[in-house]
């Protein structure tokens, strides 16, 4: 393919992702959008807590589950119908395609168990950037004894997106997001890396080897933090917990992520307590500056041309609040840098752009000057509009 055309074709998909995301954009400003597809009666957020114990009990087994015990990248084999899988674009749909995954147990032996998968993403399934789509994997419980799978119920795998080596590139930057935000707090999806061999079902024959990314269940995440998770829209920041709020939006900053909202559950999860707190955990960070995929380009109403542009989206807090933050980003600034030299199938040019990037960041909030005008007067004057 010649570089003009090719160019072309991603200019296109670029186009078609910001007529996609400014509609979603401007819905968080203005109005909430329907409550998401999961097949499922929405949760009611009255309803009475298990006990402790049980809820200690969740959180241990949770705690403990055997897929996130380890950062090797997992091996497994994923054998579907893919070009009827592929082709369920409809943003809303909950249709469910039979599959079966081959991985090895703990003791080295393969073993191989059907399940269910479905696309999931809205944009993606939207605008069809992704000639590959991410999946939902939804598992039996007796199916998966004895797998790394065990206890899992559903799990969110990212995949490679296009049959293209840039592309699968972005599988190992958008697990470097989810590591950075492990890193500053428990309140946050557990991902790991794999390495995917896809199977067409009629032929048998594998139609890809690629890195794929699970990443962990919704609800397990709510498990690990002794909650549950509810559905609940149009929430502001202080009807969460603020200082919760506060860290995952300055994260968002950090890698340069405006495709999100809280207000519209969109990359976002609620996870409420016992004591009705309720924590915001954000997920899904390929759109990204950080990741920087060719694809992503922000909304037209953040103002901005580049996703590696960063804007700050969250509440808005003094300088002396702010600073209780930023000690924390300092604190693992170390770890954050040496991810980017243990991270399997990352290029070595993306390493050190990676690092360039966040060194901006952490340059931000390190000068009184840029943190009054990137965090406190931008922020107030979005208030104030």
């Amino acid at each position: 393919m010649k570089a003009g055309f090719r160019l072309g074709i991603y200019t296109l998909v670029a186009v078609m992702m910001s007529s996609v995301l400014t509609v979603i954009g401007s819905a968080q400003q203005k109005t909430a959008a329907p409550a998401k597809a999961s097949g499922k009666a929405p949760k009611d957020v009255n309803a009475p807590f298990p006990d402790e114990a049980t809820l200690a009990k969740r959180k241990s087994d949770s705690d403990n589950r055997p897929l996130f015990a380890t950062e090797t990248p997992l091996e497994f084999t994923l054998t579907a119908d893919f070009k009827t899988v592929n082709k369920d674009r409809n943003p809303n749909s909950t249709k469910v395609f039979p599959a079966t995954m081959t991985v090895a147990k703990a003791d080295g032996t393969q073993t191989t168990f059907p399940l269910n998968i479905r696309t999931r993403g809205h944009v993606r399934r939207m605008s069809q950037t992704c000639t590959f789509a991410p999946l939902r994997l939804e598992f039996e419980a007796e199916k998966t004894k004895g797998t790394v799978f065990e206890g899992h119920k559903n799990l969110k795998l990212g995949t490679h997106c296009r049959d293209a080596d840039l592309f699968e590139q972005y599988v190992p930057r958008e697990y470097s997001a989810y590591k950075i935000f492990n890193l500053l707090t428990p309140r946050s999806f557990r991902a790991r890396l794999a390495k995917a061999t896809y199977v067409d079902e009629a032929t048998k024959k594998p139609i890809g080897n690629r890195m794929a990314l699970f990443i962990e269940d919704d609800d397990d995440v709510a498990r690990r933090l002794e909650g549950r998770t509810i559905e609940t829209q149009k929430l502001v920041f202080r009807q969460t917990d603020y200082d919760t709020a506060t860290l995952m939006t300055i994260f968002e900053y950090m890698i340069g992520n405006t495709d999100m909202s809280m207000y519209l559950l969109h990359n976002v999860v609620l996870v409420q307590t016992p004591k009705k707190t309720v924590y915001p955990v954000p997920y899904d960070f390929d759109y990204s500056g950080l990741v920087d995929a060719r694809y992503a380009i922000p909304a037209k109403q953040f103002n901005i041309t580049s996703v590696r542009d960063r804007i700050y989206r969250g509440p808005c807090r003094s300088a002396a609040e702010l600073q209780t933050f930023f000690e924390k980003f300092n604190e693992v600034k170390p770890k954050v840098m040496e991810l980017y030299d243990t991270i399997p199938g990352m290029d070595a040019g993306f390493r050190k752009d990676a690092q360039k990037y966040l060194d901006g960041f952490y340059s931000t909030i390190n000068k009184p000057g840029d943190v009054k005008k990137a965090f406190i007067d931008d922020c107030n004057n979005r208030a104030g509009m």
